[in-house]
């Protein structure tokens, strides 16, 4: 199988499973593991922020950061497409009693003077803002890049309204990757980030919540009462402490891919994708109106090409540590032979839900 569902199914290479079988272990929540040390350690001197605190995943990070910069019956405004909105199982509401406030941006990404027209005026009535969220690289917004001229001014707003800013950059290496731009000077501007190692890195489990000594040590005591503390995590840590020295280079190398596959997807007939949106390592493309994506990703599978459907008519690609540019290859040979079959059949009606569906694709 060429896996472009995720980068979320890397598997650890020969040499992380060595580094993994030889960490030194302790217990984490009695602060004994030195393994799950010296990644905290490691991640926050990387981002220049003072402190770094390791849990099991992105999305934890992302809420125990949302509880720690709040209290229940306050607002966070985030972009309408939000992992932590869209994709974080109801956690703002559930875990920490919060309001959602959603600006529409621009694959993913909102101004400075999008959130100054976005903040309440100070009234009884309305529930406290307390907190905003930039996600960067945007994951619905194609792997988009947040500018960091932009994260600038929108830092500018927040320290004039007394708001905390947090990223979610479950793809932040992409990111730094991509621009150039070190991971230090693009987490300046926030109060905390969320950073993860199980994706483009290729580490097996973890993310890391960084920023102040003093929101760490709250954080600490909001990811007990999630459920994220752990003991021996040293063994999974040093998966992801190895990812972090050896793998954020290569980030490059996926980069490269999306761009290879995209420009082979726009010439596939019945495929269209924008190319030059193409910023990171994923790689939305769409379907015709009457082949649904559903049918066409169960074809793609069928034939050894994993890519997910995300609305009726969009397929994702993710480039990741798996795949080569031969991959990439191989698999735009296998959509244009599934769209060629694909396309000279006749649509069939499915008259169990009215929905039509190519007639050899069934099932």
């Amino acid at each position: 199988m060429i896996d472009l569902r995720s980068d979320t199914v890397t598997q650890p290479t020969p040499a992380m499973r060595q580094a993994i079988a030889q960490a030194p272990v302790g217990d984490d929540v009695l602060g004994d593991d030195p393994t799950v040390n010296e990644l905290e350690a490691t991640v926050a001197a990387l981002l220049g922020k003072e402190a770094a605190v390791y849990m099991p995943s992105g999305t934890m990070t992302n809420q125990v950061a949302l509880r720690t910069h709040t209290e229940p019956g306050d607002e966070i405004i985030l972009e309408s497409q939000a992992h932590i909105y869209f994709y974080e199982a109801g956690g703002p509401a559930a875990l920490s009693g919060l309001m959602c406030k959603l600006i529409e941006g621009d694959r993913g990404i909102f101004t400075a003077a999008d959130l100054r027209q976005a903040l309440r005026p100070w009234n009884e009535h309305y529930p406290r803002t307390k907190l905003v969220c930039l996600e960067n690289t945007h994951n619905r917004g194609g792997g988009s890049i947040f500018p960091l001229s932009e994260i600038q001014a929108i830092a500018e707003v927040c320290r004039d309204h007394e708001l905390r800013l947090h990223l979610d950059g479950a793809r932040f290496w992409n990111a730094c990757v991509a621009t150039g731009i070190s991971e230090a000077d693009y987490a300046a501007p926030f109060d905390t980030v969320s950073v993860c190692f199980s994706k483009g890195l290729g580490a097996p489990v973890g993310s890391a919540l960084v920023g102040s000594r003093d929101l760490m040590q709250r954080a600490r005591r909001f990811r007990k009462m999630f459920g994220g503390g752990m003991r021996q995590a040293g063994i999974i840590a040093a998966g992801a402490l190895y990812a972090l020295h050896h793998h954020r280079d290569r980030l490059a190398e996926d980069h490269a891919n999306a761009q290879h596959l995209a420009q082979g997807l726009q010439h596939i007939d019945g495929i269209t994708v924008d190319h030059k949106n193409v910023q990171t390592n994923l790689v939305y493309f769409h379907t015709p109106e009457d082949i649904p994506a559903t049918v066409l990703a169960q074809q793609f599978a069928a034939l050894g090409v994993g890519v997910l459907p995300t609305a009726s008519n969009t397929l994702r690609a993710v480039t990741n540590l798996m795949v080569s540019q031969a991959d990439i290859d191989t698999a735009l040979d296998t959509i244009a032979t599934v769209m060629g079959q694909v396309r000279s059949q006749p649509v069939a009606s499915d008259a169990s839900d009215g929905a039509t569906t190519p007639a050899v694709s069934r099932y």
